[in-house]
């Protein structure tokens, strides 16, 4: 993918959660560590003076051990998690700054999310869940179900529009919930995780199905795992890149090749080492999968 128009930018941002933030903002560019901020007053530093660029279309992948601050990073974009400091920019657009209304609003039209928790409704079908933001943006019935049977069809879901999430594996309540997020018609798709709470077939048909919709819809998606190889998979197949976090700072941003052949640091040659050592040992067998 060549480097054009950033859609998302994050600029100098750190977010530290606990009682008093801003007095902890000023110990950690004082050269406090996280470990250090933590036993010292009780504060998590989540995310420490991170600057990315996301460019429109692309699959950006961000990954990182349990507590590096993915997750968060994530929320940063739709502002369901607040800045201590710094600015989220989203085609020109100041998010930090939006008033409530203006943040439901761009909440609503500009970016959806996609959650492992599947995160649907449990006494609504599937098209009704489907077309659940539609109906909260006061889109009329017979408009909110056709844009949402058109989405249930492109999540490969046609014939289970009157089912229910109890009713359904997995895989097909996270189609649900891709579903959802793409009848809403938004440019940005927030995926935290999206796939980690499947097996792993069912992990690698949702996969396959994301790519190949974002081949149809180019999308900029920003994509939160642990895995690499989902990283890899995800990225390179669409051209996009990867960042990698470690105790909330970015130590890596770069293609799939890059990262494996000219790891940052430490910390990303042991997630590369696992990749490598895979490859040396062959292909994968459905029985030695992850």
């Amino acid at each position: 993918m060549s480097h054009g128009v950033a859609l998302i930018r994050f600029a100098h941002v750190y977010k530290i959660f606990g009682s008093a933030p801003e007095k902890a903002l000023a110990r950690v560019r004082g050269g406090l560590t996280k470990a250090a901020l933590l036993a010292d007053c009780g504060h998590t530093l989540a995310l420490d003076d991170v600057s990315l660029e996301i460019e429109r279309g692309e699959v950006f992948a961000v990954m990182g051990l349990s507590g590096s601050g993915k997750s968060t990073l994530v929320r940063l974009v739709n502002r369901l998690v607040e800045p201590t400091a710094g600015t989220v920019t989203v085609n020109g657009i100041d998010v930090t700054a939006l008033s409530r209304d203006a943040l439901r609003s761009f909440r609503r039209d500009k970016a959806s999310m996609v959650f492992q928790g599947f995160a649907l409704l449990p006494h609504r079908s599937v098209l009704e869940n489907v077309a659940f933001g539609l109906e909260i943006r006061g889109v009329a019935k017979k408009e909110r179900e056709a844009a949402a049977r058109a989405a249930i069809a492109s999540a490969g879901l046609d014939g289970q529009e009157a089912r229910y999430p109890a009713d359904l594996s997995g895989g097909m309540r996270q189609r649900v919930g891709l579903a959802r997020a793409l009848a809403a018609g938004t440019e940005i798709l927030l995926m935290d995780e999206p796939f980690g709470a499947l097996d792993p077939l069912t992990r690698r048909e949702m996969q396959d199905h994301l790519l190949a919709l974002q081949r149809m819809l180019r999308k900029t998606i920003v994509f939160i795992t642990h895995d690499l190889d989902e990283a890899l998979r995800l990225a390179d197949c669409a051209g996009g890149r990867i960042a990698i976090l470690n105790e909330g700072r970015v130590v890596q941003v770069g293609s799939g090749r890059e990262i494996l052949e000219r790891p940052a640091d430490e910390y990303v040659a042991r997630f590369v080492s696992v990749v490598t050592e895979r490859t040396r040992s062959g292909p994968r067998t459905p029985g030695n999968r992850r």
